[in-house]
């Protein structure tokens, strides 16, 4: 009877997965995905193609355009790697300590992601300028930040630093602080320690938080605008030059900049990648 039990259920009606299979979750996907990247990336590149290569190549290589390239991409790779190392820092201090006032210094490392960028640019702007409460101070030194390239840097640190805080955060946490007390009964210094046994179970979501806060940090705006001064081959980023030009009806001129930008972005992301694939594999044969 049980037999024929089995029998008949194994005869009944299968009854679908209650998740979508990989079809449906790919279709759906590749269609989110085109919608929303591929298409207007591809229409951006497209109306590229409007003007000749020496066109082109005198919008993309003007001595304008190669100085915002270099405060732009200069300025994020600096300010993802401030953000790399003192993130790093600010995540050890939330996931290893307990003190008053840590669950109000968790929630301000979220902060630049709800404040508008213009009023984070304003703010940046009034505290670093020569009348400004810090700005005063630097100026006695000689080092001006407000409407300075070093001001286009401390804004795209403020704007990157939660993206690193919050990818390395989890994987300290989930980190046993017993495997650090047991490589410092067997003799490990705490820069062994760190360096042999944290660093590499860190490095994949560290280069992570890197990629993350330089890609931030590049297409930023709204806070950089206010605090650089926007002065030609000196303080302009390649974000307001598109802008100026689009201002102008400059359209193919504006387009041949982004898209330099978006060739240029997609390389570094596409080395951050295999950097990262580098770093699994790795910790996967340490």
């Amino acid at each position: 009877m049980a037999a024929g039990a089995v029998k008949t259920l194994s005869r009944g009606p299968r009854r679908g997965s209650v998740l979508p299979g990989f079809r449906g979750t790919f279709i759906y996907t590749m269609t989110y995905l085109s919608l929303v990247v591929l298409i207007p990336l591809g229409a951006l590149v497209l109306q590229t193609t409007r003007l000749t290569w020496a066109q082109f190549w005198q919008t993309a290589s003007s001595p304008q355009a190669v100085a915002a390239y270099r405060l732009s991409f200069g300025g994020a790779l600096i300010a993802a790697a401030v953000n790399a190392v003192f993130g790093l820092l600010l995540a050890w201090v939330l996931a290893r300590y307990k003190f008053p006032g840590r669950a109000l210094l968790d929630a301000l490392v979220d902060l630049p992601l709800a404040l508008p960028t213009a009023v984070a640019g304003i703010a940046l702007a009034a505290i670093y300028s020569k009348n400004g409460l810090l700005g005063a101070r630097l100026d006695t030194w000689g080092i001006n930040v407000a409407f300075a390239p070093l001001g286009v840097v401390v804004a795209m640190i403020f704007v990157g630093i939660p993206f690193v805080v919050r990818t390395v955060q989890p994987v300290l946490m989930e980190i046993d602080p017993q495997v650090e007390e047991a490589a410092a009964v067997l003799g490990a210094s705490r820069l062994q320690t760190f360096a042999r046994v944290l660093l590499p179970a860190l490095m994949p979501s560290l280069i992570t938080g890197f990629a993350l806060a330089f890609a931030r940090a590049l297409g930023e705006y709204g806070s950089v605008v206010f605090i650089s001064g926007n002065l030609p081959l000196q303080t302009e980023i390649v974000p307001f030059l598109i802008a100026s030009k689009l201002d102008q009806f400059d359209y193919e001129g504006a387009n041949a900049l982004a898209v330099v930008m978006l060739v240029g972005s997609f390389a570094l992301l596409l080395v951050t990648n295999a950097l990262q694939s580098w770093s699994h594999g790795r910790g996967r044969h340490g």
